[in-house]
C-alpha cells in the first residue's frame, strides 16, 4: 500500500497580503470559498481521495479559526494511523523566529515529522484549487527513479511571466528553472507539451508549487539552513545535482493569489459546466458536517446561482452568484456577479428583541449588490446599493475595501440603510 508510505504537508503560505481584507482576521487556507467550504479543504480532500491520510497543515498567521475548523473536520478512526494536525510557528529553543519561506516552514517542523514512518513527502499549496489524483503522480515518481517530483502544468505566453517556468528532456526530466521570466524571454522556454495544449497555446510548462521529495533527500535539504524557500532556492539549485521529473497534470488548476482570482474562482462555479467540479462522487471535497437545514427561497428569480445550505431568500433576483451558508435576503432585492459568504449562526426572534438588533444579519430590503465579495455575519441595512466595477477607485474603508473594482465587506461589518457606492 502506497499510503503509509507518504506523509503529506500542506503549506498555509505568509500573511495573504493580496487576499486582504479577507485574510484580515484568519489565515489563507481558512478563507472560505464556494459558499460553505474552506481553501484547506481542497489539498486535504485531494489527499483523502488519493488514500494519503496523514497530514501536517503549516501556518503562522490568524490560525485560530483554522484549527477550530481542522479540529471540528476531521475526524478518523481511533484504530488507524490518519491524522491531519495544524503545526503553527513556534518558538523553540533552537529557533526564535517566524517561518522565513516554504522551506524553512518545512525545515521548522521536521521535528514533528520525523516522528513518523514515510519514504516520500508530499508538499502541497494550501490556496489552489483543483483535483488531483497524487497516487498517479507518485507512482510516476517511484516508476522514474528520481529524487524530487515536480507538478507543472502547461500555461500560454500571457500566464507565463506570473510563475515558474521550466524545461525538460525526453524523459521528462527538468533540465532547468527560471523563476517569473519576461516576455522577451519566452522563445527560449517552450515545452512538449500534448497536442491539446499546444491548440490551446500553452507550451510552457509552469511549476504549480506540489512537491515529492524522497526521505532521505529532504533531510539532507532540510540541514542546509541557507535555503529558505522550495520554488524560489531549492528546486532551481537541484536542477543537475539531483534527479527531478516533471509530472504534467492537464486539469483546471487556479492559485487564489489575489482578489480577483478568488472572486472569479467562486463566480465560474455558475457556469453550466464548471472547470471545477464539486459534483463528482470520486473526487468529494469534504468539511465540515454542520446539519443544516434545507435553503428556502420565496418569489427569487434564479439566473447561474450556486445556494448552500440554510438559506432564507426573498430577493427579487440572483444572477451569477455564489450565496453561502445560512444567508439571508430580503424582499425586492437584487444580487448580481456576487459572493456572499453567509453567516456562522442564526439570531433568534429573541436575540433581535433582547439586543434590540435593528439591522439583520444578511442582505436587506429593495438593495442592489453587483461585483461584491461579502465575508461572514455582514449586516446591510434597507436600500443599500453597491455597484462595484471598474469605474470605482482603489480604496479602503472601516467596513469595506475596492480593489480593481470588486468591493469587499469585511467581515463582521454594518452597512446602514441607504448607503449607496
Amino acid at each position: 500500500m502506497m499510503n503509509d508510505k507518504v506523509l503529506s504537508i500542506i503549506l498555509g503560505g505568509g500573511q495573504g497580503t493580496r487576499l486582504y481584507p479577507l485574510t484580515e482576521t484568519r489565515s489563507k487556507p481558512a478563507v472560505n470559498i464556494a459558499g460553505k467550504y474552506r481553501l484547506v479543504d481542497i489539498p486535504i480532500s485531494n489527499c483523502i481521495n488519493s488514500g494519503l491520510k496523514r497530514m501536517y497543515v503549516l501556518t503562522q498567521f490568524n490560525s485560530a479559526s483554522l484549527n477550530r475548523h481542522i479540529k471540528n473536520t476531521y475526524h478518523f478512526s481511533f484504530f488507524s494511523s490518519a491524522f491531519v494536525d495544524v503545526l503553527a510557528a513556534e518558538q523553540t529553543p533552537d529557533n526564535k523566529g517566524w517561518f522565513q519561506g516554504t522551506a524553512d516552514a518545512v525545515r521548522q517542523s521536521m521535528h514533528h515529522v520525523l516522528r513518523h514512518n514515510f519514504e516520500y513527502v508530499l508538499i502541497l499549496s494550501g490556496d489552489q484549487l483543483y483535483q488531483m489524483d497524487f497516487n498517479e503522480m507518485l507512482q510516476a515518481h517511484i516508476d522514474g527513479g528520481v529524487d524530487i517530483s515536480l507538478a507543472t502544468i502547461p500555461v500560454n505566453e500571457k500566464d507565463a511571466p506570473s510563475f515558474g517556468i521550466l524545461k525538460t528532456n525526453q524523459d521528462n526530466n527538468i533540465t532547468s528553472f527560471i523563476e517569473k521570466p519576461t516576455a522577451s524571454l519566452l522563445p527560449d522556454w517552450t515545452s512538449q507539451v500534448s497536442d491539446e495544449m499546444k491548440k490551446q497555446g500553452k507550451n510552457y510548462l509552469a511549476s504549480m508549487g506540489i512537491y515529492i521529495f524522497n526521505k532521505d533527500l529532504l533531510i539532507a535539504l532540510m540541514n542546509d539552513t541557507s535555503t529558505i524557500d522550495f520554488g524560489k532556492e531549492i528546486i532551481p539549485q537541484a536542477i543537475g545535482k539531483h534527479k527531478i521529473l516533471s509530472y504534467q497534470f492537464e486539469g483546471y488548476w487556479t492559485d487564489i493569489g489575489n482578489i480577483e482570482s478568488f472572486f472569479e474562482a467562486n463566480l465560474g462555479l455558475t457556469d453550466d459546466i464548471p472547470e471545477f467540479n464539486l459534483y463528482d462522487d470520486k473526487q468529494r471535497i469534504f468539511t465540515n458536517a454542520r446539519l443544516l437545514p434545507t435553503s428556502k427561497i420565496s418569489d427569487t428569480h434564479l439566473q447561474k446561482a450556486v445556494i448552500a445550505e440554510g438559506c432564507i431568500i426573498q430577493a427579487a433576483k440572483i444572477e451569477r452568484s455564489v450565496i453561502g451558508i445560512r444567508s439571508r435576503i430580503g424582499k425586492d432585492s437584487t444580487v448580481i456577479n456576487t459572493y456572499m459568504m453567509g453567516n456562522d449562526e442564526y439570531e433568534s426572534l429573541e436575540k433581535i428583541e433582547k439586543s434590540h438588533i435593528k439591522i439583520l444579519a444578511g442582505i436587506g430590503d429593495r438593495c442592489y449588490i453587483k461585483n461584491t465579495i461579502i465575508d461572514k455575519n455582514v449586516r446591510i441595512g434597507d436600500d443599500v446599493k453597491i455597484n462595484g466595477g471598474s469605474h470605482l477607485k482603489d480604496q479602503e474603508t472601516e467596513y469595506f475595501v475596492v480593489k480593481d473594482g470588486i468591493v469587499v465587506i469585511k467581515k463582521d461589518a454594518v452597512i446602514p440603510q441607504g448607503f449607496s457606492l
